[in-house]
């Protein structure tokens, strides 16, 4: 087979990935409240369940975080496509086996497992894309990433409204979630698919062949793993009862360690590599940025944009079922589309300018969403439809931006980094939203409009990001 149909075929399998990212990314919270009831038994608070829920969610993003810098490093040190193929295999199988849960912290404990696999996935997929078409405009290639994912919360959106056309199911019904779920295991079709007709990407084969790989440490992942617990303590903290001054004073130092041991083993790579000091700190400082800039739409979205179904839950108070997944529906598929726009955007008038008038936009669009609707209606899903163009747009920006920000040998890990750690901060939103709602009355339009103010910033940190646009992928 010739080169240009097999790295063909390795687009195709990267976008695969990507659009069952977004489908079991976005299956969880549809089913996650009707499996929850079933799990706890019936009568159980709804605050438990929300507290269950947002623990959950918040696992996942840490999950999702580690998964970055322990799969994007493994990439680096064995191949895209050897750690792509396991990084499908683990969330695909994880995510499969949240059907056969018989208690909530087995969904916890599965979804943060698949989630180590999800995170790395992202990265890999970009890495290699990237890196097999470095002759094509990077701007289509990031156009076709950021509309894939979202096109799995579409194809999840048409599911639940066909489902909701079969009058014998019922999504909180004791077996049914469990078979939603088990449709999370389909991506582990893509393992066999990898393998067998994925090739590996050149660059890195180059990097291999001349020993650059070899500066992997065999100690990092106790570094990680450490990381890892450090950010599980964000999320302990915001978690439980406690002092809102105790848990500011502890997430401090917890975020700091993690970062710091998520950061070590790039920064030990490019000391064994011989990389000079200054540029070795130039590096770190493009991966915090990166890690910032990543940052601020995550946040935003855990903690602001996937709130807008719960919205749509409370205006129309249970009664239409066809509610949600109509606004998940019209989001999801203007996401898409703005993902895809957004990416040419950025190829064509720059990185800094397109990424500071996403940040505007998504603010007034965020913030009014939640403010100036009191009833669902047609407007109200235009609305969504606006949010999903605007917000998600970011989610087409970096995938063109943050692979130009590193060199072949760690851009993988790097990228993992970049984009995944700011879950660890997006955890806490995630949490944080719940809190904020119970102390403005439950009134989505205060507390949702706190998480806006993020997107300034991110005004100011692009600021301070190099721009890229027109210059070739660093060596």
């Amino acid at each position: 087979m010739s080169n240009s149909p097999r790295r063909n075929l390795a687009l195709v399998a990267a976008l695969l990935g990507w659009m069952f990212d977004g489908f079991e990314m976005g299956l969880f919270p549809l089913v996650a409240r009707p499996a929850l009831r079933d799990l706890l038994g019936a009568g159980t608070l709804e605050s438990v369940v929300g507290l269950w829920f947002g623990v959950i969610t918040a696992g996942f993003l840490v999950g999702a975080a580690t998964g970055g810098v322990l799969f994007g490093r493994l990439g680096d040190r064995v191949g895209r496509v050897k750690a792509m193929t396991l990084s499908v295999l683990v969330y695909a199988g994880c995510s499969g086996l949240c059907g056969f849960a018989t208690e909530p912290w087995h969904l916890a404990v599965l979804r943060f497992l698949g989630a180590l696999g999800m995170g790395g996935e992202w990265a890999l997929g970009v890495a290699l894309v990237m890196e097999l078409f470095a002759d094509t405009p990077r701007g289509k290639l990031a156009a076709a990433i950021g509309a894939a994912g979202n096109l799995g919360y579409a194809i999840v959106a048409v599911v639940a409204l066909g489902l909701n056309q079969m009058p014998t199911f019922e999504f909180a019904g004791a077996s049914n979630w469990r078979l939603l779920m088990f449709l999370g295991a389909l991506p582990a079709v893509l393992t066999l698919f990898l393998r067998l007709f994925v090739p590996e990407s050149k660059p890195w084969e180059q990097a291999r062949d001349e020993g650059k790989v070899n500066h992997w440490g065999g100690g990092d992942l106790p570094i990680i793993l450490a990381g890892m617990a450090a950010a599980l303590g964000v999320v302990a903290l915001w978690a439980n009862p406690l002092p809102v001054a105790w848990k500011f004073a502890g997430t401090v130092p917890l975020v700091a360690v993690a970062a710091g041991c998520f950061l070590l083993p790039i920064r030990q790579y490019l000391a064994r590599s011989g990389v000079p000091p200054a540029r070795v700190r130039r590096q770190v400082a493009r991966l915090l940025l990166g890690a910032g800039l990543a940052g601020v739409p995550l946040l935003a979205t855990w903690a602001g944009v996937m709130w807008q179904y719960t919205f749509v839950h409370k205006l129309t108070e249970g009664r239409d079922p066809t509610a949600v997944p109509t606004v998940m529906l019209v989001s999801a598929t203007a996401a898409a589309l703005g993902s895809f726009a957004i990416a040419l955007l950025g190829d064509r008038f720059g990185r800094r300018p397109v990424y500071a008038v996403l940040c505007v936009l998504s603010l007034a669009a965020l913030l009014s969403f939640y403010t100036m609707h009191d009833h669902y209606g047609p407007a109200l899903v235009l609305h969504a439809g606006v949010v999903g163009f605007v917000c998600a747009g970011f989610y087409g920006w970096l995938p063109l931006y943050l692979p130009e920000l590193f060199p072949t040998a760690i851009r993988a890990a790097g990228q993992g980094f970049s984009f995944n750690f700011g879950r660890v901060i997006a955890a806490v939103g995630a949490l944080q939203t719940t809190a904020l709602l119970n102390a403005f009355g439950n009134d989505y339009a205060r507390a949702c409009s706190v998480t806006t103010g993020v997107y300034l910033v991110g005004l100011l940190l692009i600021a301070f990001a190099p721009e890229t646009r027109g210059k070739p992928l660093p060596a």
